[in-house]
């Protein structure tokens, strides 16, 4: 599979799986966020994408 996430979509759009490291690179592109805010936001809210989006949106920085 090639590292280009242009063309990459999920297998499932509402879950992000956090193991394959093209699909993180694609939702840290998706949600404009570093993979270290996304892997905390996965930590604290799980992988479901509209409570990583609340949890991503309520950031200091993102305000």
């Amino acid at each position: 599979m090639s590292d280009d996430i242009g063309s990459f979509k999920p297998l499932d759009p509402g879950r992000v799986n956090a193991i394959d490291p093209i699909e993180l690179r694609y939702w840290c592109s998706e949600l404009k966020c570093t993979e270290g805010e996304l892997r905390e936001a996965i930590a604290k809210v799980g992988e479901h994408v509209a409570e990583l989006r609340q949890a991503l949106a309520s950031l200091p920085r993102r305000r």
